[in-house]
């Protein structure tokens, strides 16, 4: 394999690797967001967006 086929490999893979990782940790982040909701939901704290009777401007 030549240099540069191993160079261009090589930036593939770490690509690779960091698109990977930014993906994980958008979804472990998700996760953990969905997990906070949750429990504001369940200790009563609404959402604005859910009041009903209000008039938007």
């Amino acid at each position: 394999m030549s240099a540069h086929a191993l160079y261009v490999t090589a930036a593939y893979a770490i690509t690779a690797l960091v698109l990977a990782g930014l993906i994980g940790w958008i979804l472990l982040d998700q996760r953990a967001r969905k997990r906070e909701l949750a429990e504001l939901e369940a200790a009563g704290v609404k959402r604005r967006s859910d009041r009903t009777g209000t008039a938007k401007p």
